[in-house]
């Protein structure tokens, strides 16, 4: 049984070059304040319409500690979250929120230390109305995320795990970390330069 934890000893970086693009977040979902510490969770999923925070205020209180809560908005004029919001999740154990949206109170949040990953701030909130089901399918950055993924996120950017993958992305994970870890840059430096030198040479070029 995989612990979803183990994944926040894996860079995004190692996660992207396993899994690909389809699976990274757009450049927009980027960490609100930094250094960011990178968190590793199963994501708890919630879909916001335009302008309309209610679902990502009671989601806070349903996720289950060590969640990342993954938020679908796609609106920028209305915040989903400010300081209490934040607050409150944080200290429910909530490892931080991934919104494709943006927050309030950006302050209060990185005094706080909660991990923020969305597309920016704005100080208008929104409104708390519209009633959507909590942990079905959303799409966040571009990405597809559902309940059971596992989403890491650190200052290089936020990449979905999906659940079916986890524990053969983990093996695969650790394995080229080791070998990463073990080789010197010399060596690195020789490998590298050789396959660069045969890219060069299958287009032709000479010098």
């Amino acid at each position: 049984m995989i612990e979803t934890n183990e994944f926040a000893d894996v860079p995004t970086t190692t996660l992207a070059d396993l899994l690909g693009r389809e699976q990274v977040m757009d450049i927009g979902i980027r960490p609100l304040w930094g250094p960011v510490p990178r968190i590793a969770g199963p994501a708890f999923t919630v879909r916001c319409p335009p302008g309309d925070n209610l679902m990502l205020h009671a989601a806070i209180h349903r996720a289950p500690a060590g969640s990342v809560i993954v938020v679908e908005s796609g609106d920028l004029d209305y915040a989903l979250a400010g300081g209490n919001v934040c607050a409150v999740a944080q200290r429910r154990g909530i490892a931080g929120f991934v919104a494709d949206g943006v927050i309030r109170d950006l302050a209060e949040v990185r005094e706080a230390g909660f991990p923020v990953f969305a597309r920016g701030v704005i100080p208008i909130p929104g409104t708390k109305k519209a009633v959507t089901p909590l942990g079905e399918p959303v799409r966040c950055g571009g990405v597809r995320v559902e309940a059971g993924d596992v989403v890491v996120a650190d200052e290089e950017g936020v990449v979905a795990v999906p659940g079916a993958r986890l524990a053969e992305t983990l093996s695969a994970a650790r394995a080229k970390l080791a070998k990463e870890a073990a080789e010197t840059l010399d060596q690195w430096e020789t490998a590298h330069r050789k396959r660069v030198d045969e890219a060069l040479a299958a287009g032709g070029f000479e010098g």
